[in-house]
């Protein structure tokens, strides 16, 4: 048996008004919700505290305490969500590709996605890589671009595997490689622990945080402060104090941050 969700307070917290039934348009417009509604955020692990992936604590922190999360977060409530409206879904896990010199490394397996199957059809979501947050819901199909409310996306084969790529100022780039096989809900447990515990992982080294607003991608890494408009440069802005950090968090991203006695020491030393 799968824990059960607040499927209620989930809608209202991505905004979604319309009724549910387990077909394609309620997936898509839940998916494009979710994904503006909930920024991607790692002020847990940053701040050396514990990500509970019970679905429970889950609902608690991004349903009611006003905060974001990560992959296993945003998936796991988003997994729980489409399971009670009725849809088959599942976990997969994905090793990332994403800021890699080599296309081809064999990195760890530290990301989750999910599958939905549904009228013999296969269709991948994700609402939880961050910069690259997918917006809509792909088709399981190689070789064919495939629109989104954002970006183009594709997916390719890969030594057996299956690489997930989105369509960045006109390039190519991957995002992560993966299979099928459907993880034990164990392994997500432990790719979990190293992400948001091991000294060298990005998630425990760096502040990091996105958001989709309208057609832009919000982005902030440390001080930096990126807007990504759909054909033009980046904008980047280096924010000046910890105090600034905080505004940013609070009002662009949309954040309740937590009442942590280091957080204003810890954003006023982050790097320049």
């Amino acid at each position: 048996m799968h824990p059960t969700i607040d499927l209620d307070a989930y809608l209202r917290r991505i905004d979604h008004r319309a009724a549910t039934a387990p077909d394609l348009p309620t997936l898509r417009a839940l998916v494009a919700a979710h994904a503006k509604a909930i920024s991607f955020e790692n002020l847990n692990p940053w701040l050396g505290l514990p990500v509970d992936l019970e679905l429970a604590a889950i609902e608690r922190k991004l349903l009611h305490e006003g905060r974001g999360g990560y992959c296993f977060e945003q998936n796991l409530l988003l997994q729980a969500a489409l399971r009670a409206i009725g849809f088959q879904v599942s976990a997969l896990i994905a090793r990332v590709l994403w800021r890699q010199s080599d296309a081809a490394a064999m990195t760890a397996q530290t990301h989750m996605l999910l599958r939905v199957d549904r009228d013999d059809e296969t269709w991948l979501v994700d609402v939880g890589f961050g910069s690259q947050t997918l917006t809509g819901v792909l088709r399981l199909q190689a070789d064919v671009e495939q629109p989104t409310p954002l970006e183009p996306f594709r997916l390719l084969r890969m030594d057996g595997d299956w690489c997930m790529q989105s369509l960045v100022h006109g390039v190519w780039r991957p995002l992560y490689r993966f299979d099928l096989h459907q993880p034990y809900p164990i392994d997500l447990v432990v790719a979990n622990h190293y992400v948001s515990t091991y000294p060298g992982s990005r998630f425990t080294t760096h502040l990091v945080a996105s958001r989709i607003e309208g057609d832009n991608r919000l982005g902030l890494l440390d001080r930096e402060f990126t807007v990504r408009r759909p054909g033009r440069e980046p904008e980047r802005q280096r924010l000046r104090d910890g105090g600034e950090v905080r505004r940013v968090l609070e009002q662009r991203f949309g954040l309740r941050l937590p009442d942590h006695a280091a957080l204003d020491r810890r954003l006023d030393t982050l790097p320049d």
